[in-house]
């Protein structure tokens, strides 16, 4: 059975159409299931298609970025095998350790990443395009400015460099994030029980729209990307009761505006609104 997931996962790098497939996949799933089990009424400015454009012209900026940063990761991947070089090689890692060690670093460099977003101003410039929607939903997931995207690859790229992982280890973890990408962006009301239980595992819907309140500290908590652990270890964990949860920023960019494909664009080189 490993070495059926694995082989598969191995070359999937080689079958874009493949990878597309989880994303446009899992958007339109959780689109669906917003629809019919919506966690919160939306105030969509122009109609949720609207909304969704205005993402999906971040989301495709992302993707192409991705896209060439994939070549480095692969390349990185490869030579970290040829000279044994990371925490899976060093310690002589079996396949099943291989997984948990590379999918652990590759999480953690996500949550890394998005808490030094948060803390350092002059990158928060490029985040806050994230949190500037007032209408998380699924397509929110991938809006990213694209200074967002690249520093979000630079981080990756550094933990594949630390823990070694190899390729289908990588490839596992970015169909493992896209899926809860999509699954704790979307307006999806779960059981409030079913929901809290997740949470102690992997990042619930509810557990990350507290991190897309619009006001501090809540805004600054909460930044697991697939393992909601980090912030639990970390201490960046907060709860908050859906209902009082309000989406935008109380600061820096215009609620107004959150649908402005330019203004959004040229936002992280001006003076913040504060």
């Amino acid at each position: 059975m490993w070495d059926k997931i694995i082989a598969h996962f191995q070359t999937l790098e080689q079958r874009p159409l493949e990878r597309m497939a989880f994303l446009v996949g899992g958007l339109l799933m959780f689109w669906i299931i917003e629809g019919a089990i919506p966690l919160l009424p939306m105030q969509y400015k122009k109609g949720k298609l609207r909304h969704a454009g205005v993402n999906f012209v971040f989301t495709v900026i992302h993707l192409i970025l991705h896209t060439g940063l994939a070549v480095l990761i692969v390349l990185l991947s490869y030579w970290c095998r040829d000279n044994n070089f990371g925490l899976v090689y060093w310690f002589n890692m079996g396949v099943l350790m291989t997984v948990v060690t590379g999918i652990l670093a590759l999480d953690f460099s996500s949550w890394l990443v998005h808490f030094v977003m948060h803390k350092s101003r002059l990158l928060w410039r490029f985040h806050l395009i994230h949190h500037s929607d007032n209408n998380v939903d699924v397509t929110t997931g991938l809006r990213h400015h694209p200074g967002d995207s690249l520093l979000r690859g630079i981080f990756f790229i550094l933990l594949i460099f630390v823990s070694g992982a190899p390729m289908y280890t990588v490839m596992i973890y970015q169909t493992l994030v896209v899926i809860s990408t999509a699954f704790t962006h979307a307006n999806i009301s779960l059981p409030p029980k079913l929901d809290k239980a997740l949470s102690y595992i992997i990042v619930s819907p509810n557990m990350h729209k507290v991190h897309h309140h619009w006001k501090q500290p809540y805004t600054d908590s909460n930044y697991g990307a697939v393992f909601s652990f980090w912030d639990r270890i970390l201490g960046t964990f907060m709860k908050l009761d859906p209902k009082d949860i309000r989406y935008g920023l109380d600061r820096y960019y215009p609620n107004e505006k959150d649908e402005s494909v330019m203004d959004l664009m040229k936002k992280p080189f001006q003076k913040l609104d504060i």
